[in-house]
């Protein structure tokens, strides 16, 4: 059996028959029936190389747990038909978190990867200790709503992470959260936490729910307050030492440029970020403004989204060159018409991308919407899961991905 370890497509695994393995031979099953949907136990045994009588265990705990469904028999040719299985929607859920300097986004996900529940929130302080009393709120409220078992819990920041003091200052990230690990957060949550960055979890939102679901080379350039990228290669996330690969926003793009809080001039986030944009525009970003300048063809707008275009030619051809990607996904806390004129507004230079036989465009909008960082928080638990090799980070591991 062909295995493809990628994320959202193909991914699959074999079982494995000593007793030591149930929890793989567990991830393996509901994994096929994530891909596949409803399957009968022959079926199940054959994908999965295990004994048939293994195969009825493992179904017989995953119906006691309530995490699959009995669909009953299906006619399908001579004799008695199969009983057929499928993962229960209602049997498990996870929670995402995504906290950012302009507030909270919380999602839960089914256990089909559904979202059930898309919010905003506007705490007062995103100190760590008043974050933790909000979700913990949160998280009883949720719990008392949502249907069957918590999987986990998965919290996004904006990186870069463990940096030096000079990014103290940075209104583009959050202060006093150097400290906060993943486990820290499962200790005070009472539940396996999953951390990582906003530019990760969106490159995993647009693998599983968006514009990178059919690619295994992507690389996607999320708009939160700052801007950061996620890199999928073969569909996996690329993180780097410390959870800090893709930090573009401090590339110097413009040599002796406008001066950064990371002490640098000139880093590509001081043009293109929406922090940028609040600047140009000299005005708070609060919810929906945005949406509305463009509904008004705002000049200042406008003329940003020309900027910016200008200042992202050169960043799209060096992520290609560097990277080669299939194509190149833009997303986040930007209007979609917003980010098509952005990517319009684009004059693409030559690259390693530019060649007569291309199938996709070299930039894209991304289709996982605004909440696309929280659904990949979200996603997190989830497919640790129900997957049998896992490719997130584990709950006790540090933040970024490193395990």
């Amino acid at each position: 059996m062909a295995v493809k370890d990628e994320i959202g497509r193909g991914r699959g695994g074999i079982g494995k028959n000593p007793a030591r393995s149930r929890d793989h031979n567990r991830r393996v099953v509901l994994d096929l029936l994530r891909q596949n949907g409803p399957q009968g136990r022959k079926e199940l045994a054959e994908a999965t190389q295990l004994s048939s009588p293994a195969v009825a265990n493992i179904l017989d705990e995953l119906l006691a747990e309530g995490l699959i469904l009995d669909l009953g028999r299906r006619r399908a040719g001579r004799g008695q038909p199969p009983l057929h299985f499928a993962l229960n929607p209602e049997g498990a859920h996870t929670f995402g978190f995504e906290i950012g300097v302009n507030g909270i986004v919380t999602v839960v996900l089914d256990l089909l990867g559904n979202p059930v529940t898309q919010r905003r929130s506007d705490p007062e302080s995103l100190a760590p200790e008043d974050c933790l009393r909000l979700l913990q709120s949160e998280i009883a409220a949720l719990r008392a709503d949502a249907a069957g078992q918590l999987l986990g819990i998965g919290v996004v920041l904006p990186g870069p992470f463990s940096t030096d003091a000079q990014r103290a200052a940075d209104p583009t990230t959050l202060q006093g959260w150097e400290d906060v690990s993943a486990q820290s957060l499962s200790e005070a949550l009472g539940h396996p936490v999953w951390m990582e960055n906003d530019a990760n979890a969106a490159a995993l939102s647009e693998a599983l729910f968006g514009a990178a679901a059919q690619l295994h080379h992507a690389a996607v350039i999320y708009f939160g307050e700052g801007v950061g990228l996620g890199v999928l290669n073969e569909g996996r996330l690329l993180r780097g030492a410390r959870g800090n690969a893709g930090e573009i926003g401090h590339i110097v793009t413009v040599p002796n440029g406008r001066p950064c809080p990371c002490g640098q001039r000139g880093c590509f986030e001081r043009y293109v970020s929406r922090h940028a944009l609040a600047e140009a525009l000299g005005m708070t970003l609060r919810p929906g403004a945005i949406g509305r300048l463009w509904q008004e063809q705002d000049p200042r707008l406008l003329g940003w989204i020309a900027e910016a275009g200008r200042h992202l030619a050169p960043m799209a051809a060096m992520i290609e060159n560097m990277l080669d990607p299939e194509s190149i996904i833009i997303a986040g806390q930007l209007p979609a018409p917003v980010i098509e004129a952005l990517i319009a507004a684009v004059p693409l230079v030559p690259s390693v991308a530019a060649h007569p036989a291309r199938a996709l465009p070299r930039l894209c909008l991304g289709q996982s919407g605004a909440f696309t960082a929280a659904l990949g928080a979200a996603a997190l638990p989830l497919y640790e899961a129900l997957t049998p090799q896992s490719w997130v980070a584990q709950p006790d591991s540090a933040r970024g991905g490193e395990a």
